[in-house]
């Protein structure tokens, strides 16, 4: 009788290393180090993201369910990864029954190839773009430009981005690290035929942009848009926006072209009153956003006439795979954790080296593409780009516990880095913690570190591999006599039955009140 071996189950594939916008080329800690002395930078960022807090905790004060609408908000994101390929298959299904196509793309290779077939099957060597996170993770514009195809970003922010060769710094204002002088020689420089003598009213300067775009809207036959929401009982796809630029592209040309991480489902339609009272609140400080622009499928005589779906793993199945990180893929793409985190406020967008900056990205970004895809992986220090004040998840309007993601992340790095300096410490001082005499010891061989100590009693550089603690923190010098040796003296002896009469006396008096 003969048996069929099926193999165990496989950990599901993270996002290629190489492609895409998910790994930088230096660890936080270096990055950082050059953003700070970016005064700019730190002016733009501070200014910018004080603003928006203030504006955010106006608009969440005023209602009475804030925090119902976060737990509703939570629940449904998290029923939504519990059944996540039913309702994908769900909403694959209402698409295709509404005229749509849809394609399914494992990582962001397959899905530029995607793209690019689409695009070219149209004959179009154009396209027009809604801001869309999922493109700038998988290098979409890089892709297109490689092969002949000019992709033209229509949201000012990302305009701005693209046209400088620059990278965004924050999910929700991605040319955050720009200033107006900035961004007027960027105009003049890289947008053919503008008035030499623009200035830098944003006014005028959002007047050039939109001249720019408003050819491109109405000559351009194919856009390519992100999702905000994909609505798996109706086929319905969202896209929230505050210019209008959106609606251009989502209407105007004859293609559109949709790349929606497989997270962005939701259940129900209904869904939406939850989602589109967060989002604006969370992300803009406002009410509810300018623009929300839905559409489900083809309609004849109104909209695009050929809409295709591309619905794109890269690493997302493999976080679903992860019982405690798979709550990371109930992030909204709100910002604003970014904008309470005093880390992201110093450092900025760039340093994360990433499409996903600040907080959250500290936790997708290793999740969807690994920490150690190569040795040195930059990845593996983005877990500790945080000082875990909380300050993140109270922002968060979908309640994501990102301090706790980080340490369960920390963990998970130190199980996979092998063999380091810190383990062989820590192990060590585990073998000298377990036996009462070696501890003994120990504490007083520490004493000697008394020696370098400075007058004001701190140690400010230790010896490798302690040297990283001592870099940004200093350690108090081991104090001239322990505890135990304390106890056991003639002093110590003598506090402690001063101690216990004083308790025995309390106790007694105690007793007496009650009676």
């Amino acid at each position: 009788m003969s048996s069929t071996f099926l193999g165990m189950p496989a950990t599901p594939p993270r996002s290629p290393y190489g492609t895409g916008n998910l790994r930088g080329d230096r660890k936080f800690p270096e990055a950082a180090h050059d953003e700070l002395r970016n005064e700019q930078l730190r002016r733009n960022l501070g200014r910018a993201t004080r603003t928006i807090r203030a504006k955010r905790l106006d608009v969440t004060g005023e209602l009475p369910d804030w925090e119902a609408l976060r737990d509703a908000g939570s629940a449904i994101k998290t029923d939504t990864m519990n059944r996540l390929p039913e309702l994908l298959e769900q909403l694959e299904r209402n698409v295709t029954e509404r005229g749509g196509t849809v394609h399914w793309a494992r990582d962001g290779v397959e899905a530029n190839e995607i793209v690019t077939r689409l695009v070219k099957a149209t004959g179009s060597s154009d396209v027009i773009k809604v801001k869309s996170m999922a493109t700038q993770e998988i290098g979409l514009n890089e892709h297109l430009e490689s092969v002949g195809i000019t992709p033209y970003e229509t949201d000012l922010a990302e305009l701005i981005v693209q046209l400088a060769h620059d990278k965004p710094s924050h999910i929700l204002v991605p040319a955050i690290h720009r200033n107006r002088d900035e961004i007027r020689q960027i105009f003049l420089k890289e947008i053919p035929g503008v008035d030499p003598g623009l200035d830098n009213v944003p006014a005028h300067l959002a007047a050039t942009a939109r001249v720019y775009l408003r050819e491109k809207f109405m000559t351009t036959k194919v856009a390519v848009s992100g999702a905000n929401f994909g609505i798996a009982e109706t086929g319905t796809l969202a896209v929230v926006e505050s210019e209008g630029n959106g609606r251009m592209c989502l209407t105007m040309p004859d293609t559109l072209i949709t790349v929606m991480g497989i997270e962005k489902v939701l259940p129900r339609f209904q869904d939406l009153e939850v989602f589109l009272q967060l989002l604006p609140r969370s992300s803009t400080g406002e009410r509810m956003n300018p623009y929300t622009s839905m559409w489900t499928g083809v309609t004849p005589g109104d909209g695009p006439q050929e809409f295709h779906l591309v619905l794109l793993d890269n690493g997302r199945t493999a976080a679903l795979a992860d019982r405690i990180g798979r709550e990371a893929l109930n992030c909204i793409r709100c910002s604003a954790c970014l904008n309470v985190c005093p880390v992201y406020e110093r450092a900025g967008g760039h340093a994360y080296g990433s499409t996903y900056p600040g907080p959250i990205g500290a936790v997708l970004t290793p999740q969807l593409a690994g920490m150690h895809a190569a040795k040195d992986d930059p990845n593996s220090s983005l877990p500790y780009a945080s000082s875990l004040c909380g300050a993140c998840f109270d922002a968060c309007p979908v309640k994501i516990d990102i301090p706790s993601l980080l340490v369960e992340l920390r963990h998970q790095n130190t199980e996979q880095s092998g063999t380091t300096a810190e383990k062989l410490a820590m192990k060590a001082a585990a073998t000298v913690m377990k036996h009462p005499k070696l501890f003994t010891a120990a504490q007083k061989g520490a004493g000697i570190g008394r020696l370098v100590g400075g007058r004001d009693g701190r140690i400010s550089h230790l010896p490798p591999p302690f040297n990283g603690w001592s870099a940004s923190r200093d350690t108090a010098a081991p104090p001239k006599q322990t505890f135990r040796s304390w106890l056991a003296s003639a002093e110590g002896a003598a506090t402690m039955r001063a101690a216990a009469g004083e308790y025995e006396k309390n106790r007694k008096q105690k007793e007496e009140e009650e009676k």
